[in-house]
């Protein structure tokens, strides 16, 4: 090789690198048989089973009035601390069990139940968590944004409920709640200056940060410390079953750098499917087939990663888990019924002065 065209040689090289290192720096990838370069997905969702993804929801605790409820581990240290998440069993409403079954525990306000039921169940599952049914319990008008409210006495007397999807007060003798069907509850208390908080988590909810928005707003107004902060993150839809469309997947990868761990491919694990592969083959090239891996979101640690951001320790945060379409029989389900399902509520409180915890429960 002549040295023209060694130096010629060395001066492509040199531009080749120069271009690679250009392209690396914009998250671009030069085609190794010249083709353009194409911007890598940097999505690479674990491949799961609905069985890998599923977590276990903790057996319900019975109240003396029969309403099963979840209690959070080791809540019941903190004496003035009134807290919990309602399962669907041990009400008066009948508008979503069958005909023979035992009356459940919705608290919302739905079409199919009437008011009286509501009423009571609320009335139900405040004495099991405070043990008095006679305890204040506010409420949202739930519309997925990032809205927050601060809770007072009047407002328990409201006909209509504030319109947000956060709710926090440091009143004592007050419960506030959020209603879910398949969303994330989470429930945050300070434990040196006797503040609490709920907040519903869809994920157009968790998108727009309403739980680290929260606690910033927590911060703010009464100079919470993250450190003397606790949270738990209630039953919701899992990862197991929340399958999504690339519309939500880009929604979260607009707002989180960590948006690809919270992404699965979820494989049908249909036993007949399993068993029998070549009933479900299709002639359709590579790609196009309706059969495969679906996309689902673990909105539980979106929301446990937004608690860390905010400033807690992980080992302040408990997941109670329980996923709200697989345990049907325990929980009300938006997905699951196709829309025909009553509400459940996180709640949250201080409890006045004078008045101490409620004895100890059985399991259910």
């Amino acid at each position: 090789m002549t040295k023209a065209k060694a130096g010629a040689s060395t001066s492509i090289d040199g531009k080749i690198k120069a271009l690679d290192e250009l392209f690396a720096h914009a998250g671009l990838k030069r085609g190794l048989r010249g083709k353009a370069g194409a911007r890598p997905l940097g999505f690479r969702p674990d491949r799961e089973s609905p069985e890998d993804l599923n977590r276990p929801a903790l057996p319900p605790t019975k109240a003396k009035n029969g309403v099963q409820w979840l209690p959070v581990p080791g809540w019941d240290q903190i004496e003035w601390l009134r807290a919990g998440f309602s399962t669907r069993l041990g009400g008066k409403s009948r508008a979503y069990c069958a005909d023979d079954a035992p009356g459940e525990l919705n608290l919302g306000f739905t079409a199919d139940d009437p008011r009286k039921n509501v009423v009571a169940n609320r009335r139900l599952f405040v004495a099991a968590v405070t043990g008095s049914a006679a305890t204040p319990l506010v409420g949202l008008r739930q519309i997925h944004s990032s809205l927050l409210h601060r809770a007072t006495a009047a407002d328990a007397e409201r006909e209509q409920p504030w319109k947000a999807d956060g709710i926090f007060t440091d009143r004592p003798g007050l419960l506030v709640g959020v209603q879910t069907a398949d969303c994330i509850p989470v429930l945050v208390a300070d434990r040196k200056k006797k503040i609490v908080a709920a907040f519903h988590a869809g994920w157009r909810g968790t998108v727009k940060r309403i739980v680290e928005n929260g606690i910033g707003r927590l911060r703010l107004e009464f100079g919470s410390r993250p450190e003397d902060l606790v949270a738990a993150i209630g039953p919701g839809i899992g990862p197991c079953c929340y399958a999504v469309g690339e519309e939500v997947r880009l929604e979260f990868e607009s707002q989180f750098a960590y948006a690809p761990e919270l992404f699965h491919e979820v494989y049908d694990s249909d036993p007949i499917r399993t068993k029998y592969p070549m009933l479900f083959l299709t002639q359709r090239a590579p790609g196009h087939s309706p059969i495969g891996p679906s996309l689902h979101l673990d909105l539980i640690e979106a929301n446990r990663r937004q608690l860390l951001d905010a400033g807690l320790s992980a080992s302040a945060i408990t997941v109670m888990g329980g996923c709200t379409q697989c345990r049907t029989d325990l929980f009300f389900s938006y997905r699951a019924s196709q829309g025909h399902a009553g509400r459940m509520m996180a709640a949250i409180g201080i409890a006045p002065a004078q008045v101490k915890k409620p004895v100890a429960r059985k399991k259910a």
